[in-house]
């Protein structure tokens, strides 16, 4: 695991949300349940590519388990897209859905 690339990346995309706050409407990363992946390794993807810490990746894998999916991040779209487009290339099952 890079820490710095998470870091680098993080940073870049707080700068583009600055840039373009006002230009796309809010979006929401959805992730849904699923009978293939494990609670650990849903966690991990939320850790690794959300940068979410380990007790919210666990809340949010629990939301998704129980309630069949969840709202794991919001912003634009744009920004959302190599977010879903990570956790899709782990085998998870995640959608943008507009606000």
């Amino acid at each position: 695991m890079n820490i710095g690339f998470s870091f680098e990346w993080e940073e870049d995309l707080a700068v583009e949300e600055l840039i373009d706050s006002g230009s796309d409407t809010t979006s929401e990363l959805v992730v849904y349940n699923d009978d293939i992946n494990t609670f650990d390794w849903v966690i991990q993807c939320f850790t690794e590519i959300l940068n979410h810490s380990a007790i919210q990746a666990e809340q949010l894998t629990m939301l998704v388990h129980f309630k069949g999916k969840a709202t794991v991040k919001t912003a634009s779209e744009r920004i959302l897209k190599p977010f879903k487009d990570a956790l899709v290339d782990r085998g998870l099952s995640a959608v943008i859905e507009r606000c």
